[in-house]
Protein backbone atom coordinates (compact mmCIF):
# COMPACT_ATOMS: atom_id res chain seq x y z
CA UNK A 1 0.00 0.00 0.00
CA UNK A 2 3.05 2.81 -0.09
CA UNK A 3 1.60 5.55 -1.78
CA UNK A 4 -1.19 6.05 0.56
CA UNK A 5 -1.46 8.31 3.34
CA UNK A 6 -2.99 8.27 6.39
CA UNK A 7 -3.96 10.77 9.17
CA UNK A 8 -4.65 9.12 12.23
CA UNK A 9 -6.00 10.85 15.34
CA UNK A 10 -5.54 10.30 19.45
CA UNK A 11 -2.53 9.18 18.06
CA UNK A 12 0.08 9.63 20.88
CA UNK A 13 -0.62 7.13 22.86
CA UNK A 14 -2.21 3.66 23.16
CA UNK A 15 -4.71 2.15 20.65
CA UNK A 16 -3.92 5.55 18.31
CA UNK A 17 -0.17 5.15 18.59
CA UNK A 18 -0.91 0.96 17.57
CA UNK A 19 -2.33 2.52 14.86
CA UNK A 20 0.22 4.36 13.43
CA UNK A 21 2.68 1.47 13.68
CA UNK A 22 0.36 -1.06 12.13
CA UNK A 23 -0.45 1.16 9.22
CA UNK A 24 3.50 2.16 8.68
CA UNK A 25 4.30 -1.72 8.84
CA UNK A 26 1.41 -2.25 5.61
CA UNK A 27 3.67 1.14 3.93
CA UNK A 28 1.12 3.67 4.77
CA UNK A 29 2.88 7.31 5.35
CA UNK A 30 1.00 8.44 8.42
CA UNK A 31 0.87 11.56 9.82
CA UNK A 32 0.46 11.06 13.53
CA UNK A 33 -1.93 14.05 15.18
CA UNK A 34 -2.92 14.40 18.68
CA UNK A 35 -4.01 17.26 21.30
CA UNK A 36 -1.01 16.01 23.74
CA UNK A 37 1.87 17.68 21.55
CA UNK A 38 5.00 16.80 23.31
CA UNK A 39 4.12 13.40 24.22
CA UNK A 40 3.14 12.94 20.36
CA UNK A 41 6.21 14.55 19.15
CA UNK A 42 7.92 12.29 21.41
CA UNK A 43 6.73 9.04 20.12
CA UNK A 44 6.93 10.52 16.78
CA UNK A 45 10.57 10.44 16.90
CA UNK A 46 11.29 7.58 18.81
CA UNK A 47 9.86 5.74 15.51
CA UNK A 48 12.61 7.54 13.96
CA UNK A 49 10.79 7.22 10.35
CA UNK A 50 10.42 9.32 8.12
CA UNK A 51 7.52 8.38 6.66
CA UNK A 52 5.64 9.54 10.06
CA UNK A 53 4.91 13.13 11.34
CA UNK A 54 3.52 14.69 14.06
CA UNK A 55 0.59 16.73 13.79
CA UNK A 56 -0.67 18.93 16.55
CA UNK A 57 -4.67 18.61 16.37
CA UNK A 58 -7.70 19.77 18.54
CA UNK A 59 -10.57 17.66 16.81
CA UNK A 60 -12.79 19.68 17.89
CA UNK A 61 -11.37 22.91 16.36
CA UNK A 62 -12.44 23.54 12.53
CA UNK A 63 -9.64 25.76 12.20
CA UNK A 64 -7.24 23.30 13.30
CA UNK A 65 -8.58 20.16 10.85
CA UNK A 66 -7.96 23.04 8.29
CA UNK A 67 -3.85 23.55 9.25
CA UNK A 68 -4.24 19.56 9.70
CA UNK A 69 -4.86 18.54 6.26
CA UNK A 70 -2.33 21.41 4.81
CA UNK A 71 0.06 19.84 6.62
CA UNK A 72 -0.40 16.48 5.52
CA UNK A 73 -0.69 17.75 2.49
CA UNK A 74 2.33 19.63 2.15
CA UNK A 75 4.26 16.97 3.47
CA UNK A 76 3.32 14.16 1.93
CA UNK A 77 1.40 15.48 -1.11
CA UNK A 78 -2.02 13.30 -0.79
CA UNK A 79 -4.51 12.03 1.53
CA UNK A 80 -6.01 8.63 1.26
CA UNK A 81 -6.72 8.21 4.99
CA UNK A 82 -8.57 8.69 7.47
CA UNK A 83 -8.48 6.86 11.22
CA UNK A 84 -11.11 9.04 13.33
CA UNK A 85 -9.22 7.67 16.29
CA UNK A 86 -9.59 10.33 19.09
CA UNK A 87 -12.06 10.02 21.59
CA UNK A 88 -12.97 10.90 25.73
CA UNK A 89 -14.16 8.77 28.07
CA UNK A 90 -15.67 9.64 31.79
CA UNK A 91 -18.37 7.43 34.00
CA UNK A 92 -21.34 9.30 35.15
CA UNK A 93 -24.68 8.62 36.94
CA UNK A 94 -27.54 10.55 34.78
CA UNK A 95 -28.74 12.51 37.64
CA UNK A 96 -24.98 13.52 38.63
CA UNK A 97 -23.64 14.37 34.58
CA UNK A 98 -23.33 18.10 33.75
CA UNK A 99 -24.00 19.91 31.07
CA UNK A 100 -20.46 20.55 30.06
CA UNK A 101 -19.43 17.13 30.77
CA UNK A 102 -22.00 15.74 28.41
CA UNK A 103 -21.38 18.34 25.79
CA UNK A 104 -17.45 17.47 25.84
CA UNK A 105 -17.74 14.29 25.09
CA UNK A 106 -20.12 15.22 22.31
CA UNK A 107 -18.10 17.35 20.87
CA UNK A 108 -14.69 15.36 20.82
CA UNK A 109 -16.36 11.64 20.44
CA UNK A 110 -18.81 12.57 17.40
CA UNK A 111 -18.20 16.55 16.38
CA UNK A 112 -14.59 15.78 15.77
CA UNK A 113 -15.04 13.13 13.64
CA UNK A 114 -17.64 15.59 11.79
CA UNK A 115 -15.18 18.05 11.39
CA UNK A 116 -12.59 15.58 10.31
CA UNK A 117 -14.73 13.94 7.60
CA UNK A 118 -15.40 17.58 6.23
CA UNK A 119 -11.86 18.71 6.20
CA UNK A 120 -10.55 15.50 4.63
CA UNK A 121 -13.56 15.18 1.52
CA UNK A 122 -11.50 17.58 -0.79
CA UNK A 123 -8.07 15.36 -0.39
CA UNK A 124 -10.00 12.20 0.01
CA UNK A 125 -12.35 12.63 -3.83
CA UNK A 126 -8.90 12.80 -5.24
CA UNK A 127 -7.59 9.79 -3.86
CA UNK A 128 -7.01 6.03 -4.98
CA UNK A 129 -8.58 3.62 -2.22
CA UNK A 130 -10.17 6.56 -0.30
CA UNK A 131 -11.17 5.04 2.66
CA UNK A 132 -12.45 6.47 6.43
CA UNK A 133 -12.41 4.23 9.73
CA UNK A 134 -14.32 6.06 12.96
CA UNK A 135 -13.49 3.85 15.98
CA UNK A 136 -17.16 3.23 17.62
CA UNK A 137 -17.21 1.35 20.76
CA UNK A 138 -19.58 -1.35 21.98
CA UNK A 139 -21.11 1.33 23.93
CA UNK A 140 -22.65 1.83 20.64
CA UNK A 141 -24.16 -1.20 20.85
CA UNK A 142 -25.65 -2.21 24.16
CA UNK A 143 -26.39 0.18 27.18
CA UNK A 144 -23.88 0.32 29.79
CA UNK A 145 -25.13 2.64 33.05
CA UNK A 146 -23.29 5.87 33.49
CA UNK A 147 -22.48 6.16 30.60
CA UNK A 148 -25.01 8.71 29.12
CA UNK A 149 -22.31 11.50 27.75
CA UNK A 150 -19.79 8.27 26.06
CA UNK A 151 -22.50 5.72 24.96
CA UNK A 152 -24.64 8.03 23.37
CA UNK A 153 -21.90 10.04 21.84
CA UNK A 154 -20.42 6.79 20.55
CA UNK A 155 -24.06 5.68 19.10
CA UNK A 156 -23.51 9.16 17.31
CA UNK A 157 -20.55 8.55 15.61
CA UNK A 158 -22.05 5.07 14.71
CA UNK A 159 -24.89 6.72 12.91
CA UNK A 160 -22.71 9.23 11.15
CA UNK A 161 -20.62 6.70 9.93
CA UNK A 162 -23.46 5.12 8.53
CA UNK A 163 -25.31 8.46 6.69
CA UNK A 164 -21.17 8.78 5.76
CA UNK A 165 -20.88 5.87 3.74
CA UNK A 166 -24.13 6.34 2.36
CA UNK A 167 -23.37 10.05 0.82
CA UNK A 168 -20.15 9.02 0.01
CA UNK A 169 -20.22 5.97 -1.81
CA UNK A 170 -20.65 8.05 -5.22
CA UNK A 171 -17.33 9.39 -4.96
CA UNK A 172 -15.62 5.95 -3.98
CA UNK A 173 -14.38 6.73 -0.21
CA UNK A 174 -15.68 3.76 2.18
CA UNK A 175 -16.18 4.86 5.25
CA UNK A 176 -16.36 1.89 7.99
CA UNK A 177 -16.41 1.56 11.63
CA UNK A 178 -14.62 -0.35 14.32
CA UNK A 179 -16.19 -1.34 17.42
CA UNK A 180 -14.02 -2.22 20.04
CA UNK A 181 -14.49 -3.40 23.62
CA UNK A 182 -12.71 -3.03 26.64
CA UNK A 183 -9.07 -2.74 25.72
CA UNK A 184 -5.82 -2.27 27.32
CA UNK A 185 -5.05 1.79 27.36
CA UNK A 186 -4.60 4.62 29.51
CA UNK A 187 -8.25 5.07 28.54
CA UNK A 188 -8.97 2.49 31.45
CA UNK A 189 -7.36 2.34 34.82
CA UNK A 190 -6.12 -0.28 36.60
CA UNK A 191 -9.11 -0.52 38.99
CA UNK A 192 -11.71 -0.86 35.95
CA UNK A 193 -9.47 -3.09 33.81
CA UNK A 194 -8.95 -5.64 36.79
CA UNK A 195 -13.16 -5.75 36.85
CA UNK A 196 -13.85 -6.00 33.26
CA UNK A 197 -11.07 -8.83 33.03
CA UNK A 198 -12.80 -10.32 36.04
CA UNK A 199 -16.32 -10.47 33.63
CA UNK A 200 -14.77 -11.08 30.35
CA UNK A 201 -15.58 -13.94 28.16
CA UNK A 202 -12.29 -14.86 26.96
CA UNK A 203 -10.66 -13.58 30.31
CA UNK A 204 -8.74 -11.08 28.88
CA UNK A 205 -8.98 -7.12 27.48
CA UNK A 206 -8.31 -6.16 23.86
CA UNK A 207 -4.62 -5.46 22.95
CA UNK A 208 -4.51 -2.04 20.73
CA UNK A 209 -2.55 -3.67 17.92
CA UNK A 210 -5.84 -6.08 17.70
CA UNK A 211 -7.69 -3.07 17.55
CA UNK A 212 -4.84 -1.57 15.03
CA UNK A 213 -4.58 -5.06 13.08
CA UNK A 214 -9.31 -4.52 12.48
CA UNK A 215 -8.11 -0.98 10.96
CA UNK A 216 -5.62 -1.68 8.81
CA UNK A 217 -7.99 -4.24 7.04
CA UNK A 218 -10.27 -2.32 6.46
CA UNK A 219 -8.84 0.29 4.96
CA UNK A 220 -6.64 -1.71 2.91
CA UNK A 221 -7.52 -3.11 -0.14
CA UNK A 222 -8.86 -6.63 1.19
CA UNK A 223 -11.63 -4.70 2.05
CA UNK A 224 -12.48 -2.86 -1.40
CA UNK A 225 -16.01 -4.06 -1.37
CA UNK A 226 -16.92 -3.22 2.39
CA UNK A 227 -18.64 0.08 3.21
CA UNK A 228 -21.21 1.48 6.15
CA UNK A 229 -19.69 -1.91 7.91
CA UNK A 230 -19.37 -2.35 11.86
CA UNK A 231 -16.50 -4.24 12.49
CA UNK A 232 -16.96 -5.66 16.54
CA UNK A 233 -13.45 -6.25 18.06
CA UNK A 234 -14.53 -7.11 21.47
CA UNK A 235 -13.42 -10.76 22.65
CA UNK A 236 -17.29 -11.70 23.00
CA UNK A 237 -18.54 -8.96 24.93
CA UNK A 238 -21.54 -8.60 22.67
CA UNK A 239 -22.26 -11.96 23.54
CA UNK A 240 -22.94 -11.66 26.96
CA UNK A 241 -26.41 -10.59 27.87
CA UNK A 242 -26.55 -8.84 31.26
Amino acid sequence: MTGRVALVTGAARGQGAAIVRRLRADGIKVAAADLAGDELTAGVERLADDGVIAVPLDVTSEQQWAAAVTTVLDAFGSLSTLVNNAGVLHRAALAEETAAGFERLWRVNTLGPFLGIQACLPALCQADGASIVNTCSTGALRPFPNHAAYGSSKWGLRGLTQVAAAELAPSRIRVNAVLPGAVATPMLDEQTQARLIAGATTGRLGTPMEIADAIAFLVSDAASFITGAELVVDGGQSLKIG
